[in-house]
């Protein structure tokens, strides 16, 4: 058997895997190239953190980008960003069909295992819609802010840094030219409104933008609805937003009340909530929040974008899902209602596995890395303590999020490769990698005489 037949015998979420791995692979050779980095050379672990940061679309950093990186070296991090947000296999399968060739089945399947939360005959529309509408917002987004970022820099300088923000910002990878991410833009409202635009749009999901898509040009007036996918995903975005953004202008309103523009005090914890779900862009210094609103920051980063997004985390349907459930079982009811729908059986079951799983494998990694600080007899300084700070890193690189407490420059070896690897796990799954590990056969397993035990 050649080798293109065993790749192409490979389980759809392997091939996921293994172009994001080559992916980083290639990315990490391009970075340590002379002409990628201000002074010539770059260590091979922060090159191959930067590659798998950018891939993965979180945006956490060990070195500045604007300044540890020539222009030639940014190119190559945008382009990993694209490439990521987008995903490899969504690429590959649009220069297919920009070059006339046909798609294998196994192909259709990936792309339907991607973008869609079931069976469609039109995935190939979906896919062509996904790569118009990424280039299209970003196109819109870059040409918005080169008339903020004209206002102060030379129109060449103006126009790149728009275009490098826009892909960072709707592709959720959260990576800035600039050392203090967007906090000195803080009070600007146009700026703050095109970022959160493009980080909402990216992070609810290719299917519901596709699906809304279709509502609008083909559906009002007639018997087409919304999805319900679409509905469940707008809903909890909406909630998740509103109530993180009230909930951080509670918690900061000392700070926020101090500073000197009223703007300031109302775009902060509004692009604070749409930002530390998934994008991982900051306009206020992480480091000097309260620990309850850092609590806050953590569980919506555990959260999440929307599934089919370029974001990672549980996701929001999750949440979703496992709250309705919850209230069902209170009410001792049988099925999970949502929009007048019944959720299959297995759909909840599969929500609360990727719950307990994914917070198993957080915890995992926390101990390990507070494990290999106190074997090398050393540890990342951090001002609020190494639980809260390694956790919230830890999170942070599971939602692919990037928002850091400051410590991820000054982790070891050790600590920089089990974040490397959380991100990659963010990225591409946790279920993903479930079908990679155990497969993603169905067994009945054997069944014995039931007996009741008692629980709460």
């Amino acid at each position: 058997m050649t080798f293109g037949r065993r790749i192409l015998k490979l389980h759809p979420a392997t091939l996921v895997l293994a172009s994001f791995l080559l992916t980083i692979a290639l990315g990490t050779c391009l970075l340590e190239l002379p002409a990628a980095t201000t002074g010539g050379y770059i260590p091979w672990v922060d090159a191959l953190f930067t590659a798998t940061s950018a891939v993965c679309v979180t945006g956490l950093t060990v070195v500045d980008t604007g300044s540890t990186f020539t222009l030639a070296g940014q190119l190559v991090i945008l382009g990993l960003i694209q490439i990521g947000g987008l995903g490899v296999m969504t690429i590959s399968v649009a220069l297919f069909r920009w070059l006339g060739r046909s798609l294998s089945f196994r192909q259709r399947m990936i792309m339907q295992d991607l973008f869609a939360h079931t069976p469609r005959g039109d995935i190939l529309n979906l896919v062509k819609s996904v790569v118009l509408f990424t280039l299209g917002a970003e196109v819109i987004g870059a040409g918005l802010l080169t008339l903020h970022w004209g206002r102060e820099l030379p129109l060449g300088q103006a126009a790149y840094t728009a275009v490098f923000h826009a892909v960072s910002a709707f592709c959720n990878a959260g990576f800035a030219l600039y050392p203090d991410s967007l906090m000195r833009f803080s009070s600007d409202l146009l700026l703050n409104a095109v970022m959160g635009s493009l980080i909402v749009v990216g992070g609810i999901g290719f299917p519901v933008l596709y699906d809304l898509q279709h509502w609008v040009l083909h559906g009002r007036g007639t018997r087409t609805r919304l999805a319900i996918h679409t509905k469940a995903v707008m809903a909890t975005t909406l909630v998740l937003i509103a109530a993180g953004a009230l909930l951080f202008a509670c918690l900061e309103r000392e700070a926020l009340m101090a500073a000197p523009s009223p703007l300031h005090r109302y775009l902060v914890p509004l692009f604070q909530s749409i930002t530390c779900r998934t994008a991982g862009f900051n306009t206020v210094d992480i480091a000097s929040l309260q620990e309850a609103t850092l609590a806050l920051m953590i569980f919506l980063m555990f959260v999440g974008a929307s599934s089919g997004s370029c974001g990672g985390g549980v996701k929001t349907t999750t949440l979703a899902l496992i709250t309705l459930f919850t209230v069902s079982r209170i009410k001792r009811r049988r099925r999970v209602n949502l929009f007048r729908k019944s959720i299959p059986t297995e759909t909840v079951t599969r929500s609360i596995s990727l719950l307990l799983v994914s917070t198993g494998i957080i915890a995992v990694v926390l101990f390990l890395l507070l494990v290999g600080d106190t074997v090398a007899g050393r540890a990342a300084a951090c001002p609020r303590g190494l639980f809260l700070g390694y956790l919230f890193e830890t999170v942070s690189a599971f939602g692919t999020v990037g928002l850091s407490l400051g410590i991820t420059p000054e982790l070891s070896s050790w600590g920089k490769s089990w974040i490397l690897l959380m991100m990659i796990v963010g990225r591409v799954g946790v279920l993903a990698f479930a079908y990679i590990i155990v497969g993603a056969g169905t067994a009945n397993g054997v069944e014995y005489a039931e007996e009741n035990l008692m629980i709460g």
